[in-house]
């Protein structure tokens, strides 16, 4: 038995809730920084508030990866993850930035960072369904495409949540100026919107996509490996899976640690370090009007490397026919390298955006060939939980740097957040080198054009 081959359109709805996902992660990303500073964290101590979002994804994805294995619904496999999610994202979208509406039960900070985290663990139930259900979906010869469409769906998502502060005070002229300790009302409403169009996303890909029945998925499992006796499966089986994680897995999980390191640094730190850098502002500014206009700014900056990653998606399935996944991948995550890098020397604001372009190719190769070449690795049945087990890898190098970035930042970098910009350029470059190390088992180099 075997699956069908899926048409373009058909893919393309059973990712489009991940337009919504990256949504609300963008305008976390590109904003949750400057949130918590205008509720009174300084630069020194946003990583640690930061800490929140990697350990929400080291603690769920594995559980509802195991738990969207083995639960079937007449509603669907992976569906009633996705739309959970996001319910209650879209919760944590409205409430962050009005965090000081609950000044009387806690302080503003505290509050604002207590949604930030509802926030992680809900994208967090959302998005380890929608990478299983790619490969649950797709036969073998089309999942590149599908996780290159999924990134595409990301990278238009994204672009929308980036710069959406930054055009509902252009266009139409909605302030981004503070009062008192409040958020500006641009990023309140931005976040609004966005919690809406979440919602909205992920319900086309509920309404659209049908998954296969447990009884077609054992037919496929029982072709795959005929050999394999069924097991029932508990939730302790997640530390057996992670100690029997195959040995593609393993050679990724490095990648993967400097792609995330690097990651997570440009995320935290971008805002401070354009603000410093590019813009001239004194390291403990974070209140000035010009300071807003640097934020508003590094939305569109997050919004170009998120544009370019959803066009360059489309070309990553071509190229890795031609050049393989490792080496796509490896192109592409040194490319990202020198762009951060090159944020160092670039004259103003409107030069950054050349750099941004690069970190938009190596970000659309970190959000598909890994996953591409992770898929073929591993056992349909045990898709969902290894796929979350994976994201231990994004999320334990997102740790490390909330841990070691701020104190790095205030001790050795002196408070210039350019320097860990830099830093995450060096990572990326060593996750580029070291893809050499994996074996892809699975590279279907000639077939995997649509």
């Amino acid at each position: 038995m075997e699956k069908r081959r899926l048409g373009f359109l058909e893919i393309w709805n059973m990712s489009f809730g991940y337009l919504g996902i990256q949504m609300g992660f963008a305008l976390q990303n590109a904003n949750a920084s400057r949130i918590l500073q205008i509720f009174g964290a300084d630069v020194h101590s946003l990583s640690w508030f930061w800490i929140i979002a990697p350990l929400m994804g080291l603690i769920v994805q594995p559980i509802i990866g195991h738990y969207s294995d083995n639960t079937w619904t007449r509603f669907g496999r992976r569906k009633p993850f996705f739309l959970a999610g996001a319910l209650l994202a879209s919760i944590g979208l409205v409430l962050m930035p009005q965090a000081d509406i609950f000044i009387s039960l806690m302080p503003a900070l505290w509050v604002g960072a207590g949604f930030l985290m509802i926030m992680d663990a809900s994208f967090n139930i959302a998005m380890e369904p929608f990478r299983a259900l790619v490969a649950d979906n797709l036969r073998s010869d089309q999942r590149t495409l599908g996780f290159s469409v999924q990134t595409a769906l990301i990278g238009f998502g994204a672009v929308i949540g980036s710069v959406l502060p930054y055009v509902i005070t252009k266009w139409f002229g909605i302030s981004n100026e503070r009062i008192g300790d409040s958020v500006p009302l641009n990023l309140t409403l931005s976040f609004i919107i966005g919690a809406v169009i979440l919602v909205i996303s992920i319900l086309v890909t509920v309404l659209t996509t049908k998954e296969y029945t447990p009884e077609e998925m054992e037919a496929f499992e029982k072709a795959a490996e005929p050999e394999v006796e069924a097991i029932k499966p508990k939730l302790t089986d997640i530390f057996k899976d992670f100690a029997k994680m195959p040995l593609t897995m393993r050679q990724l999980s490095w990648v993967q640690f400097f792609s995330w390191f690097g990651l997570f640094g440009m995320w935290v730190f971008t805002t401070p370090a354009i603000a410093q850098h590019i813009y001239g502002l004194s390291i403990n500014d974070s209140s000035s009007n010009e300071y807003q206009n640097a934020g508003d700014w590094v939305g569109i900056l997050f919004g170009v490397y998120n544009a370019v990653s959803a066009i360059f998606a489309f070309c990553l399935p071509f190229i890795a026919a031609k050049l393989g996944r490792k080496l796509t991948h490896s192109i592409s995550l040194f490319i990202g390298g020198l762009g951060l890098l090159s944020i160092y020397i670039m004259p103003n604001e409107d030069w950054v955006v050349v750099s941004m372009v690069a970190v938009g190719i190596a970000w659309a190769s970190i959000l598909s060939m890994p996953y591409a070449i992770l898929a073929g690795s591993i056992s349909p049945k045990k898709m969902g939980v290894y796929m979350g087990i994976f994201n231990f890898f994004i999320v334990i190098p997102q740790i490390v740097n909330a841990l070691i970035g701020s104190p790095i930042v205030k001790y050795v970098y002196n408070g210039n957040a350019i320097y860990a910009i830099m830093t995450s350029g060096v990572s990326f470059i060593i996750a580029a080198l070291l893809v050499s190390r994996v074996k892809d088992v699975d590279d279907v180099k000639s077939k995997e054009i649509l």
